[in-house]
């Protein structure tokens, strides 16, 4: 559904357990959000299927899964210390920060440009703006015992308790001092794909890998955006799901375009996503990336317009040469065809799994009305869908029927393992729960079940109910 609220995907995550938000009884942090039961769920499906269709069904991709902290030298020769930025720009009376790009209304990085545009822009609470500058979005950690550490070792008043232990700077911060040796200074990883370059050559040589061939990494990004937004849409800690693609030059027009069709068919016929929700947008020279010669982003029609979903990008030979630069190492590939030595071309598929969890609840999600009364249903793929089943007595305080239910419930669970019992409240509001977090199938255990052995399986897209044997339920279901 296309027309869906924000405010309504964020009251559904948060109502049904799709998605929290992290550290939410401390008043929450900006950026950052938790995985509810229902959320984890349907991640892991849409993880399983993208590692399924990239690295499973593709006898040249092989996986790998990266440490999130990395040597610093690897950012430097990246070109993201010095070039991971986006534009900000500052509220001169508040000081609060924000994207420049965002409050000038397009998507460029050019500075002379956003300056130009903003010249005569208030901030949204009305005050005049500072010079737009770049921001760095790399997140700093410290390694080793580098640092030193000062605070008053007596117990103080925590919420009535007496607290012995370091006093966080945020609580305390006249009571507390830390100092960084900057010989201990690592970064939180931007991106996956960095190691997947640095490990180009162990995954080549270990897996006998010829040209063309892909490196796969599913695992998480940390970036310290100037003003996160828009839900899990725009996150300071993210998962991706991306696959560096290391080909012959000279290939990377074709190639491209095949792994373009790859993620808009992905979309479409493995997720079930509307193509009518879905467009393809190409970066000028002031969007692409500083190591893209070609990028095309998938736009996804989210609550707050179209926007990126998941990205092709043409990385040359930029990387590969850049890490064999600054380490030393050779990365040439030697070619036996040819008898010629060269630094392979990448062609990269990168898609945010927070990004793909919102366009799939957002196109999933449905308002209709059946019988004259109002439902809110998931219309999700069976096989992404957080539980594919739930079981069901008809009445819970009858040992017979909740006997019976257990024993379907029971064979369900060793077929398909993400089945629910579900005995809460009358049976028309087990099937609008139900509904509304995408289970397919309600199976009901009732009182013709013990003289003839067959359920009631209700379809969730269609609410229609049949009878159904016992015996014959899981291949109905599969």
């Amino acid at each position: 559904m296309s027309d869906v609220s924000l405010e309504t995907i964020v009251s559904l995550c948060k109502r049904r357990g799709f998605v929290f938000q992290a550290s939410e009884i401390y008043g929450g942090l900006a950026g950052f959000y938790d995985y509810g039961p229902l959320g984890v769920e349907l991640v892991n499906n849409l993880k399983q299927e993208w590692w399924k269709a990239m690295v499973r069904e593709h006898d040249n991709i092989f996986g790998i899964d990266g440490a999130i902290i990395q040597n610093p030298k690897l950012w430097e020769a990246s070109g993201h210390v010095a070039g991971f930025t986006d534009p900000l720009v500052e509220d001169t009376v508040t000081h609060k920060r924000y994207r420049a790009d965002h409050l000038a209304g397009k998507d460029t990085n050019n500075i002379e440009e956003l300056t130009e545009l903003l010249k005569d822009k208030k901030s949204p609470d009305g005050n005049p703006l500072g010079p737009v500058r770049t921001f760095n979005m790399m997140m700093k950690t410290f390694i080793g015992p580098t640092s030193e550490e000062e605070f008053e070792p007596e117990a103080y008043d925590v919420g009535g308790d007496k607290y012995t232990g370091p006093i966080v700077e945020a609580v305390y911060p006249e009571r507390y001092l830390i100092q960084y040796d900057p010989t201990g200074l690592a970064y939180l990883r931007p991106e996956t794909a960095g190691s997947i370059f640095t490990n180009y050559d162990n995954v080549r040589e270990t897996m006998r890998a010829k040209l063309p061939f892909g490196v796969a990494q599913i695992g998480k990004a940390f970036r310290n955006e100037i003003s996160p937004r828009d839900f899990i849409f725009r996150v300071r800690e993210l998962e991706q799901m991306e696959m560096q693609y290391f080909i012959k030059p000279g290939e990377q027009e074709k190639i491209y375009q095949e792994w373009r069709d790859f993620a808009w068919s992905f979309l479409i016929e493995r997720l079930g996503i509307d193509e009518k929700n879905l467009q393809w947008h190409e970066h000028d020279d002031n969007e692409r990336a500083h190591y893209a010669a070609a990028a095309h982003d998938i736009y996804f029609k989210y609550p707050q317009g179209f926007k990126e979903l998941w990205g092709t990008h043409n990385r040359t030979d930029y990387d590969l040469k850049a890490h064999q630069k600054v380490s030393g190492k050779d990365l040439e590939y030697f070619d036996e065809g040819s008898r010629k030595k060269f630094i392979p071309y990448v062609i990269e598929s990168s898609v945010g799994v927070g990004r793909m969890l919102m366009a799939v609840l957002v196109d999933a999600y449905h308002e209709e009305e059946i019988n004259g009364e109002k439902r809110v249903v998931l219309k999700l793929k069976p096989e992404l869908a957080p539980y594919r089943v739930a079981v069901s007595p008809l009445l819970k305080n009858k040992p017979e029927l909740v006997a019976k239910a257990k024993e379907v419930y029971d064979m369900l669970r060793k077929e398909f393992g993400n089945v629910m019992w579900d005995d809460n409240g009358n049976i028309g509001k087990r099937y609008r729960r139900q509904d509304e977090i995408g289970t397919p199938y309600c199976v009901t255990i009732d009182f013709d079940t013990l003289n003839d052995d067959t359920v009631t399986i209700r379809n969730r897209d269609t609410t229609e109910q049949n009878r159904v044997s016992v015996s014959s339920l899981a291949p109905h279901i599969s």
